[in-house]
């Protein structure tokens, strides 16, 4: 899970970085730099393009990616790891170009943020509920091979 510095980070570096359209002569990376850097393969950032989380400029064959493209997979990798869906991550991601200073985006970014805090609260609980149950169980079984005179081990 990321820390509250990593992510506030990376959205710094989203609105670093998504400042409007890119200008000629930015920062561009291919598929194999983003590929090498983010530890995913070239197959997952062709199905992001898909699925409109990032969108390349091609040159020929090839696929180059802004600065903006960059930071967007960032975020697309954090809001994965925490269990977002892609559709959410777009959606969020998608505010950006309101033209609102990104009140919208950072509003509705915070209220499904904290929904996910709470979903995920309420998933813990119920794995520790799991888990307690399993081990009153496990005591009970190892009781009764104690009683049977065999070991539960």
């Amino acid at each position: 899970m990321p820390t509250d510095a990593q992510s506030r980070d990376l959205w710094a570096e989203f609105e670093k970085h998504t400042g409007g359209p890119d200008k000629p002569g930015q920062l561009t990376f291919t598929i194999r730099d983003l590929a090498r850097e983010f530890g995913v393969t070239a197959r997952t950032l062709r199905f992001y393009e898909e699925k409109e989380l990032l969108s390349p400029e091609r040159q020929g064959q090839e696929r180059l990616y802004s600065r903006r493209d960059r930071a967007r997979l960032k975020l697309v990798l954090m809001g994965k790891r925490v269990g977002f869906s892609l559709e959410e991550i777009r959606s969020m991601l998608d505010l950006y170009d309101l033209g609102d200073g990104r009140v919208t985006q950072l509003k509705v970014s915070y209220a499904r943020f904290n929904e996910r805090v709470e979903r995920l609260k309420q998933q813990r609980a119920e794995i520790d509920e799991a888990i307690e149950a399993m081990q009153r169980a496990s005591r009970s079984l190892a009781e009764m091979l104690k009683e049977r005179g065999t070991p539960a081990a």
